[in-house]
């Protein structure tokens, strides 16, 4: 019998060939899904589909991109906000 831990949905069961020529199941997390951009719904681009776990060890650097509103916006919606600022800034002087 599989061991308690291992009978629910949340690992996903993958099939692995041995050596021995048997295959066997093997249990593995689940990859989280891929982040999306609240204003247009894309997904954001430079963004890692690791668990907690694993981003907590991966660099700054690596876990959004490095421009202004990186890894909560898409590039396109980062574009509108930046000009809808530039206009608000310019409207005021």
């Amino acid at each position: 019998m599989v061991a308690p831990r291992y009978r629910s949905r949340s690992k996903r069961r993958v099939y692995v060939r041995t050596p021995g020529s048997i295959t066997k199941i093997q249990y593995r997390a689940r990859n989280p899904k891929l982040g999306t951009c609240p204003v247009t719904g894309q997904t954001l681009k430079g963004v890692p589909r690791a668990s907690t776990v694993k981003m907590r060890t991966l660099a700054k650097t690596k876990k959004r991109p490095q421009r202004p509103y990186g890894g909560v916006l898409s590039s396109k919606a980062m574009r509108r906000v930046v000009i809808n600022e530039a206009r608000a800034l310019s409207q005021l002087e």
